[in-house]
């Protein structure tokens, strides 16, 4: 009994001094006061900050019908969900016309309705609707501004509601090991929160459209926090709340791993639209993609220099300047074309109306065309 004794009295003693010890360190006490871990935790005040700016998107088209027993699912539009779990999917039983919904995301970045979301969401779709948070009730919803190799599209609404909308931050800043909270609607479950780090930023992607185009992305931001089909078009948000990227593409090559486009690749666009109603957006109307060493034999060409123009858009520019598909880029404005980016970089820097020289190259023989810049404003989603 006296051996329990001296050995309660010796441990009491050591948390004593250890209490002691403690007390005269730098800052005394007050340091250990700061591991509160009952305390706010700041990815559940950014989410409820945040929810309310987040909305889900609905579109609705007029498609073939199918057998009830196929269960099909409302993302089968989503190009995404096509291209990543596609093999997962029965095929439509062709039967009379009816409407089908596709499920998508998206956030209010002004007080007067403008909400952000990705193209892919809305595209084709004979209607769209949107249902804020606080309303049972979809509200309808115009596509103001959509762009087909961006990926983006911009909404608007007209309601009585009180809207919430999101910071737009600076996706310039971001880093690999960055956090990032994502908010949206995967499957149809509305307002989920995720969260990650920043993997890697820049990363380049392709995804089949289903109509015989591919969406190029030049610039996405690559993180671990769960990304699946209906997140697409939701706010990617950074430790202060600020929208850094639009949630995009999931890839099930791996796991924990999922795409979003900067937050500045659409910053410009909002702002115009704010201040005057319309976009201004010079353009040429043409789809194309990297030459790659196989495109190089078949067309018998010198180098992988230049791009291929796949598609041409009707009553476009491009259409109406005489270029089309299976056409070779070599050069704009007398600059060696060497890469994708490069085409898009000299038509941006561009004023509406003003005419430039390209150098083609059709069925082996170069070509001299003149093009004029138009306005790819309000145009829908080709």
């Amino acid at each position: 009994m006296l051996k329990s004794k001296n050995k309660i009295l010796s441990i009491t003693l050591l948390v004593a001094l250890l209490f002691v010890s403690i007390s005269f360190l730098p800052g005394g006490i007050q340091a250990a006061d700061k591991l509160d871990v009952t305390g706010s935790n700041v990815f559940a005040d950014i989410a409820e900050q945040a929810d309310q700016g987040v909305v889900k998107v609905t579109s609705k088209f007029e498609v073939q019908g199918y057998n009830n027993n196929n269960n099909m699912s409302p993302f089968y539009n989503d190009p995404f969900f096509q291209y990543f779990f596609g093999d997962q999917m029965p095929s439509p039983d062709m039967q009379k016309p009816r409407t089908e919904e596709a499920f998508g995301s998206g956030f209010v970045v002004s007080n007067d309705g403008y909400i952000v979301t990705n193209g892919h969401v809305i595209q084709d779709a004979d209607k769209v609707e949107v249902t804020i948070k606080g309303n049972e009730d979809p509200v309808p919803a115009e596509v103001v501004w959509s762009d087909f190799s961006l990926d983006l599209a911009v909404l608007k609404v007209n309601t009585d509601q009180e809207l919430k909308p999101l910071t737009m931050g600076d996706s310039s800043v971001i880093r690999p090991g960055d956090w990032a909270i994502a908010i949206g609607n995967p499957f149809g479950f509305e307002h989920t929160v995720t969260v990650g780090v920043i993997s890697a930023l820049g990363r380049p992607i392709q995804i089949p459209t289903g109509q015989g185009q591919v969406r190029s992305y030049r610039n996405l931001i690559q993180l671990d926090a769960a990304i699946n089909p209906g997140n697409s078009g939701g706010p990617l948000l950074n430790i202060n709340g600020e929208v850094i990227g639009i949630n995009t593409a999931v890839s099930t090559q791996g796991q924990g791993i999922g795409f979003a486009i900067p937050i500045n690749e659409i910053k410009d666009i909002v702002a115009q639209l704010k201040s005057s109603g319309q976009v201004i957006q010079p353009w040429l109307g043409i789809y194309y993609r990297q030459i790659n060493d196989e495109i190089k034999d078949y067309f018998n060409l010198e180098n992988t220099n230049g791009v291929l123009i796949v598609d041409v858009v009707k009553d476009s520019p491009a259409a109406k300047a005489g270029l089309q598909p299976y056409d070779v880029i070599k050069e704009i404005e007398k600059q060696p074309i060497e890469n994708i980016d490069q085409v898009q970089e000299i038509v941006k820097s561009k004023e509406v109306g003003e005419k430039i020289l390209l150098k083609v190259v059709r069925n082996g023989n170069t070509q001299l065309i003149f093009a004029e810049i138009g306005n790819k404003s309000n145009k829908p989603v080709q």
